[in-house]
């Protein structure tokens, strides 16, 4: 009888090991959340970017224009307070509304 008692105890012991390791396994890292560099929505989602990371995306964000310095001075302004450039080279601006929402005096687009 005591064999069986222990037995039991011995199994119990080993299906919580495995479901602490199992629960462990399936969190997220806190510095992945804040810069996950290799997910798809790095700098696509509000507040993700790193300011030195704007350059670059303001560099392709641009890169269909004919109107590249003006493209690239408003696209790096906007990047700067949002922190946020939307993806391809045109439209998408939903994904950033910070960068969408921002406006001129007349009302029109600020961010490219």
């Amino acid at each position: 009888m005591a064999t069986k008692l222990a037995f039991l105890f011995y199994l119990l012991f080993i299906a919580t090991i495995l479901a602490q390791k199992q629960a462990s396994s399936a969190e997220v890292p806190a510095s992945d959340q804040l810069h996950p560099q290799g997910s798809l929505q790095y700098g696509m989602s509000e507040g993700s970017l790193r300011p030195q990371d704007c350059s670059s995306k303001c560099t392709y964000r641009c890169s269909k224009t004919s109107f590249k310095k003006p493209c690239m001075f408003f696209c790096q302004k906007c990047c700067a307070k949002c922190l946020c450039v939307p993806p391809g080279t045109y439209g998408n601006k939903q994904i950033c509304p910070c960068y969408n929402n921002w406006k001129t005096k007349r009302g029109g687009p600020k961010c490219p």
